[in-house]
């Protein structure tokens, strides 16, 4: 219904300028948590309960197909190469780089990967052309004030497994798909390398949701293979997945991660100190290698993260009876009851983090919102109405963080005590 709405309003040619621009916002967002939640359980269109700000446009950055995965045997799950998108910085950023890994779930059973490898998710075959830099990417010193003139590179995810998946787990494929997230990752680095990364100054690796997970994976192979005097650090946005069971009790997120580590060898790609002492598939989790990182760390994560409480707390199948239709859709439409497990959700990622807490050169930002990732949107990373803890916006708290100002470690009150939260509805 809300579709037929929008059509016939496109179909009025005597628009305000302003209601262009409030329209494409709207366009903005729903196509980007469309693509970007591949896997989630819910089919509708999200919306935000708060009106967005008026942004300026966005830089269009080409594609290039990576030029070292042939040689590298580095390809998408249906064997296309990989991708990524690269705005060269300029003045005081030509030789700083800030490099963020695509997220959109993952893939656990050759199904599901096959499905994918139809798709921009598992194939360079459907990429865009051209992407908008938003948010931490954005070359406007408004939206993104730190890094604007920086070195930015958008890398594109197409391997169902954090950039982390081993060619050794296709001889047991079927089907002809390819598990060479590492080797993606390893091809894109020595390209960028080869860019001028390897004068790096500053460097930051970020990525949000699956590319938040991979963060917190490659984060020490970064700083490892950068120039020993440069800054290095990385900011994981979204992607501090909690081993939580679901509200039957239910392990299903530890199922799930079992699965794409066996399904795509992810095991060799985790933390060894890690593996060495666990089940390798509970190394996916950060609370369980988030302290053996070298590199300093930032985390910027929802304490009622709407993907975590659709996907791990509250799945389909953990729902039979749909008692938690409305409130897994829009937490304004939980009750009391709910909230309760949702404040325990919040609860659970409070004591994950709490040694981290005490990590003198890390740093977070966890707000009290029903959203996802954060950095990549200029209108939750950084615009007048942003959300905000202690008054400082997300890109802020990370300058703050990046660049030695002083220490951040925010944490905000309970939903809903944080009026600044974009939180989404998927009602």
């Amino acid at each position: 219904m809300a579709i037929l709405r929008f059509s016939s309003l496109l179909r009025c040619r005597k628009w305000a300028k302003s209601d262009w621009l409030v329209a494409s916002i709207g366009c903005v967002l729903i196509v980007f948590f469309l693509s970007f939640f591949f896997d989630t359980t819910s089919d509708s269109v999200p919306s935000v309960d708060r009106s967005p700000p008026v942004a300026s446009p966005n830089v269009l950055v080409k594609l290039k197909l990576s030029s070292k995965a042939q040689e590298r045997g580095a390809f998408c799950l249906d064997g296309s190469l990989p991708g990524y998108h690269f705005h060269r910085g300029s003045g005081s950023g030509s030789n700083s780089w800030l490099l963020h890994l695509e997220g959109g779930g993952w893939c656990n059973t050759i199904a599901s990967c096959s499905a994918r490898a139809m798709t921009k998710l598992g194939s360079s075959k459907y990429f865009e052309d051209e992407v908008a830099f938003q948010g931490v990417l954005s070359s406007d010193p408004s939206q993104n004030p730190e890094f604007f003139n920086w070195n930015r590179v958008k890398i594109r995810y197409c391997d169902g497994a954090s950039f982390a998946g081993h060619p050794e787990a296709e001889f047991k494929n079927e089907t002809r798909l390819f598990f060479r997230g590492q080797l993606i990752w390893e091809a894109i680095m020595d390209e960028l390398l080869s860019m001028g990364m390897s004068d790096a100054k500053q460097a930051i690796l970020t990525g949000c949701s699956a590319g938040g997970l991979a963060t917190l994976i490659h984060c020490d192979y970064f700083r490892d293979h950068l120039p020993k005097d440069a800054a290095v650090k990385c900011v994981s946005d979204g992607g501090f997945f909690l081993n939580v069971p679901d509200v039957l009790g239910n392990p299903t997120m530890r199922s799930f991660y079992h699965d794409v580590v066996n399904l795509q060898g992810v095991n060799k790609s985790l933390d060894r100190s890690c593996v060495v002492k666990t089940e390798p598939s509970k190394c996916m989790f950060p609370q369980e290698f988030l302290n053996n990182i070298r590199t300093p760390v930032f985390l910027v994560n929802a304490a009622y993260d709407f993907w975590q409480i659709q996907n791990v707390l509250v799945p389909a199948s953990a729902d039979p009876d749909r008692s938690w239709a409305k409130c897994r859709l829009n937490i304004k439409e939980c009750d009391a009851a709910q909230m309760k497990v949702l404040h325990g959700f919040r609860s659970s990622l409070m004591d994950a983090i709490g040694k981290f807490h005490q990590n003198k050169v890390g740093g977070m930002f966890i707000d009290s919102c029903f959203s996802h990732c954060q950095t990549f949107m200029s209108m939750t990373w950084h615009s007048p109405t942003s959300t905000r803890i202690e008054n400082k916006t997300i890109a802020e708290s990370v300058g703050d963080w990046y660049f030695n100002r002083k220490p951040v470690k925010l944490i905000d009150c309970p939903y809903p005590c944080n009026p600044s939260c974009y939180n989404l509805n998927f009602t």
